[in-house]
């Protein structure tokens, strides 16, 4: 028993002086990484101190060059094509369509015989009035003779008289009727469609047939009011119609007088002359140039800023060494126009060709150094 509380105590001595080791030990690597740590931040500071190449991210802005040109400013509308050539033909006599002398498709003068309307009665009423008539001039022969042999009274010679001049007139009347049986083109043109047949009976309400004259057409728009005062006769205009693709380069004709009161605008035209494919009812877009500076700084419209007062400014790079600075410079602006504006500068000069930042401004403030790319 002796030896084994011997052995108990010997082992906890052993385990004693052991740990105190280990604990020594571990003392002494956390103190070595200590150092270690110190002496790498030391190397760090001394690599940076070193170190001169540093690169520094400068703002990337997008530039474009201000201009010195023309600025026109157009106002685009919806037109039509319209021309007064462009009608339904029909009869100014009731009867039958006799004929039809002419086919669709076909060119026809101003006066040209369209149709005619059988006026068979009319002819009739003819014949029976010119015989009534015979006989009431030959009485008033008979009445004037009496009379001025003093055998006939006044009054005879007169009734005789209006009977006379009753008669003409009505004949007259069934003559002009008979005279409207023939439709005759009121214009040259084309005969575009023929809406009845011969055998078909016509009268004043329904038509025979549309005859078109195309060769000489209006382009007519409505705009607003608010360029009433700019836009005048000779006011230019581009006129394009989108089922051609094509645009033609006209002037304003007439200029209305009166303003609609439900979408406030009036109305203006432009006649195209010596016209060879624009039809009736097409569609048309009217750029009308209401605003002519024969010489601004234009500038793109992307590049106008505002202030916090509202103060229109833009940005201009200046080169200064190897770098561009956006100085900020204050403007009016005069009007606009899809991607360009023209302006007028306060207080400084711009030069066609400077840069002017048309992207990436508002990330930038006046005097930065900034990269460009030029569009």
């Amino acid at each position: 028993m002796k030896k084994y509380f011997k052995s108990l105590i010997v082992l906890g001595i052993l385990t004693s002086v052991a740990s105190c080791g280990s604990d020594a030990k571990l003392d002494k690597l956390k103190e070595k990484r200590s150092t270690l740590k110190v002496q790498l931040a030391e190397i760090d500071q001394q690599i940076k101190s070193l170190d001169t190449a540093k690169v520094v991210m400068l703002p990337l802005v997008e530039a474009m060059p201000a201009e010195i040109r023309t600025f026109k400013h157009k106002v685009v509308v919806q037109g039509d094509i319209e021309t007064d050539k462009a009608a339904m033909i029909v009869a100014e006599a009731s009867g039958l369509i006799r004929s039809i002398t002419v086919k669709e498709g076909q060119t026809v003068s101003k006066g040209q015989v369209l149709a005619r309307i059988d006026t068979e009665i009319l002819a009739s009423n003819i014949k029976e009035l010119q015989t009534q008539l015979d006989f009431a001039e030959y009485n008033l022969e008979k009445q004037s003779q009496l009379f001025d042999r003093g055998v006939g009274t006044e009054f005879e010679l007169k009734q005789a008289k209006n009977q006379v001049a009753a008669l003409r007139s009505q004949l007259n009347t069934v003559k002009t009727q008979s005279s409207k049986s023939t439709v005759r083109a009121p214009y040259s043109g084309v005969v575009d469609e023929i809406v009845t047949h011969e055998g078909e009976m016509a009268s004043p309400q329904s038509p025979i047939l549309r005859l078109v004259n195309n060769k000489e057409v209006d382009v007519i728009g409505n705009i607003s009011e608010h360029y009433y005062r700019t836009i005048k006769e000779g006011t230019k205009v581009e006129v394009f119609v989108p089922t051609l693709r094509d645009t033609f380069d006209l002037e304003v004709s007439s200029v209305g007088n009166f303003i609609n009161p439900t979408n406030r605008t009036f109305r203006i035209k432009a006649n195209i002359k010596n016209n060879e494919r624009l039809l009736p009812n097409m569609l048309a877009e009217m750029h009308i140039t209401d605003l002519v500076i024969d010489s601004s700084v234009v500038v793109p419209a992307v590049s106008l800023l505002k202030t916090q007062k509202n103060e229109s400014y833009i940005f201009v790079l200046k080169k200064e060494g190897e770098n561009y600075v956006a100085k900020q410079v204050m403007i009016e602006v005069v009007s606009q126009y899809q991607n360009s504006a023209a302006i007028n500068l306060i207080d400084t000069k711009i030069n066609a060709g400077d840069l002017i930042v048309s992207a990436g401004a508002r990330g930038i403030s006046d005097g930065d150094v900034v990269r460009i790319e030029i569009k």
